[in-house]
């Protein structure tokens, strides 16, 4: 059984954000479409024709990547730490997705090389030190295989200051709190919901962690900053869009300015 994790006390924040936020609506919207598309085939390039593979879904949200993956033969655990959204994937009655409660940062409940491919969706959106980021790849490392891959996302530094700095008209007064650095580097803390990063702090983080990047793709590039964009296009033209970003998520030119990447790494330690 889970033990319950003694890292909780900043957590309250992520659970009322989420209690009220619709997660399993925003993966099923056309730019949420995309991300989930681009994403999926990068798991499915690790997976690599492999049947029946133990996955870990860290921060599972509604369950949208475990059923999918469980969909196409795997078992899959899926951890949560925001009840809502745990009973959304129980309501789901999927067959091989095991629900847990539980924090990324402490998977005590969990035993060692125990999955293929370890997935953290999430976490790593709400975590605001290089401490508390460590910790969740140490446990990463931990319940993955050797040799396992280990897919970590991340929401990006630019896009924050662009979609709500720039586009609201706050970047100023950011500015003069301290919120945003004179070279635009967004500064977070306990009391924010999300932390917003560049390449340069994961390349620090993977170096610390000892992880090996096998590859760094932005999984969906412009489309957060296209929702009405997208909307508007007849089918034909939003899958070409798809395949548009398909094309170009692992473009180094344009990973910064996605508002999602994800970092795909090896297990090799």
């Amino acid at each position: 059984m889970p033990v319950k994790s003694n890292l909780n006390s900043d957590t309250k924040l992520i659970e009322q954000y989420y209690n009220k936020f619709n997660e399993e609506h925003r993966l099923t919207t056309r730019h949420g479409t995309v991300e989930f598309t681009v994403t999926m085939h990068y798991i499915e390039e690790c997976i690599a024709g492999r049947p029946g593979l133990s996955i870990l879904d860290l921060g599972a949200g509604t369950g949208r990547y475990s059923v999918a993956l469980a969909q196409k033969g795997h078992s899959v655990t899926a951890v949560e730490l925001v009840e809502r959204n745990r009973k959304v994937i129980e309501s789901k009655h999927q067959p091989g997705v095991h629900i847990w409660p539980g924090d990324a940062r402490d998977l005590r409940f969990l035993d060692d090389e125990s999955f293929d491919i370890t997935l953290i969706f999430g976490p790593m959106y709400h975590l605001h030190t290089d401490e508390d980021r460590l910790r969740v790849f140490s446990e990463a490392k931990r319940v993955t295989k050797k040799g396992g891959f280990i897919l970590a996302a991340y929401v990006m530094n630019e896009y924050s200051l662009i979609e709500y700095c720039f586009k609201k008209g706050k970047i100023g007064q950011l500015i003069k709190s301290g919120a945003v650095t004179r070279d635009f580097k967004t500064v977070s803390g306990p009391d924010d919901l999300y932390s917003y990063l560049r390449l340069e702090d994961i390349n620090r983080i993977n170096k610390k962690a000892g992880l090996e990047r096998i590859k760094i793709i932005a999984a969906d590039g412009p489309s957060d900053y296209m929702r009405r964009e997208l909307n508007a296009m007849d089918d034909e033209t939003f899958e070409l869009f798809i395949k548009f970003q398909l094309c170009n998520a692992e473009r180094s030119d344009l990973l910064g300015a996605s508002s999602h990447t994800v970092d795909v790494l090896k297990n090799v330690y």
